[in-house]
């Protein structure tokens, strides 16, 4: 595997499914000795989770839950 000029490489897709890396995960790098591990970061935030605070007491309109149900399926 060669690093590019930039620094990079890519990691093998079955390496990345073994690790459960997806776009935007996070990854660490940790050096011991002559050798480099990557590793995903546990404990932050998930991509999810911070889009659901993001977006958390944005919406103006108030509907309950049922109202909610019956738009989604279209009833009147």
């Amino acid at each position: 595997m060669r690093v590019t000029s930039k620094g990079q490489v890519t990691i093998p897709g079955t390496i990345r499914k073994k690790l459960g890396i997806f776009p935007q995960s996070e990854v660490e790098f940790v050096v011991e000795g002559n050798t480099v591990f990557l590793r995903t970061v546990t404990g932050k935030t998930s991509r999810g989770a911070k889009l659901v605070e993001t977006l958390r007491g944005r919406a103006t309109v108030r509907m309950t839950t049922d109202e909610i149900m019956a738009f989604t399926r279209g009833e009147d």
